[in-house]
């Protein structure tokens, strides 16, 4: 293909400047054009900052690449913790000029849909958005369901600003986490010696969380004893404390979430149907990663701002995109976020096992070489893990967002 036809098809690039996680300026780039980077108004992309000077940097869109040319910098120029004069560098690079970092990232085409923080290109993602920003303005309760890791608490958050309850307080109770007394405890509330250790009264989330949303996360945990006290409070709208004989009335909108199968547990006895009918008034599902790698790089993205300082100078290059969309991600977007994490922590370039780290010896293959890099990542994050757990498997897989047996296998099959 020719140059100037490899330059029409290359992508608009986002220049986004950061500095201490926050973001400074940002231009576009296109194809064939070029802008200069500095302190001075004369630039194409101004940045306030101490350490960029006048005139600092210029970068020229070639298509295949990005030409970066520093302008004599006072604190340079640096890529990979490199300091360059001049270099091609790869689109998703991250610069250093000085303590700011300089991402260009594609300027993705195509529409995005967004709902709070969260933002899709896939279709069936975007129909669960529709859904609930459609729900958000009515006051019906809600049900979100979908595998450990999809970001169904990240959904229930964006529901809740999209609210006319947006400025009350947001509760979250982890159904999953608490004994059954306890479990009453924070959901009802308690009066002074209910139990043992109950030194004081104290408010429930029902009743914390008056004037706006409580988010039941993994309602399918609530044990079943408790299941028809909670639908008696939320048909009465009023709450009774354990240790208690007065009710307390509460204004209260319920968004529950489960990664498990409720309709299976009505049909085996281990949740009530009566519940399940109430809390599912409007029912949605997230899409597991998988059916959603359109998503893939805006998420990849989304994660790398959120670390700020602790992944500044990651590179997300398209190579590594690509080898990210062919990953099965059985923990989703949790999962995710905890390889980029520890990517960006441990200072890799790109891929996971990069072959530029000491010690790498990559087979030629792609198949076999994304092979490998997926073992290392298996064997790596769950000895990780489960150290971080001291032991306790339970626990470790928990903090992960990952199913136990699956985490059992990988610590076989490694003989961690």
């Amino acid at each position: 293909m020719p140059a100037d036809e490899r330059q029409l098809s290359a992508p608009t690039l986002l220049i986004i400047a950061r500095a201490g996680g926050k973001e400074l300026a940002r231009a576009t780039l296109a194809a064939g054009g070029e802008l200069t980077v500095g302190s001075d108004d004369s630039n194409s992309l101004v940045i306030s900052h101490g350490q960029v000077s006048r005139k600092h940097l210029l970068l020229r869109h070639l298509g295949t690449g990005v030409l970066a040319k520093d302008l004599g910098s006072k604190n340079g120029t640096k890529l990979q913790d490199a300091r360059l004069t001049e270099a091609m560098v790869p689109v998703g690079a991250a610069l250093l000029l000085g303590a700011v970092e300089l991402r260009l990232e594609p300027l993705d085409a195509g529409e995005v849909y967004r709902l709070g923080e969260l933002e899709t290109r896939s279709p069936l993602m975007r129909k669960t958005l529709e859904t609930l920003a459609r729900a958000a303005t009515k006051d019906v309760t809600i049900l979100i369901e979908g595998e450990t890791g999809t970001g169904k608490d990240v959904c229930a958050r964006a529901v809740h600003a999209a609210s006319p309850r947006a400025k009350g307080p947001l509760e979250t109770v982890d159904c999953g986490a608490f004994s059954r007394e306890l479990a009453a405890a924070e959901l009802f509330g308690h009066e002074k010696g209910a139990f043992t250790g109950a030194d004081r009264a104290r408010e429930g989330a029902l009743e914390r969380s008056d004037g706006g949303t409580l988010f039941l996360d993994e309602v399918g945990e609530l044990p079943l004893e408790l299941q028809p006290l909670l639908l008696r409070a939320l048909e009465a709208r009023k709450v009774k404390r354990v240790g208690g004989d007065q009710y307390v009335p509460f204004d209260v909108r319920i968004i529950a979430a489960t990664h498990r199968d409720l309709d299976a547990q009505v049909k085996s006895g281990a949740f009530r149907a009566d519940l399940l009918h109430r809390l599912a008034v409007v029912r949605v599902r997230v899409p597991r990663l998988a059916e959603r790698l359109e998503d893939l790089p805006l998420l990849a993205r989304a994660i790398i701002a959120s670390l700020g300082e602790r992944a500044r100078g990651f590179s997300l290059s398209p190579s590594t995109l690509a080898l990210l969309e062919s990953q099965p991600w059985p923990g989703n977007v949790r999962e995710l976020r905890n390889f980029l994490e520890r990517a960006s922590a441990l200072g890799l370039e790109s891929e996971p096992g990069d072959p530029s780290q000491p010690g790498a010896a990559w087979p030629v293959d792609y198949a076999a070489a994304r092979d490998r890099a997926l073992e290392a990542f298996e064997k790596d994050f769950a000895s990780f893990i489960v150290k971080r757990a001291e032991g306790n498997v339970s626990k470790a897989a928990k903090e992960a967002g990952m199913n136990r047996a699956y985490l059992h296998r990988l610590i076989k099959r490694h003989a961690l």
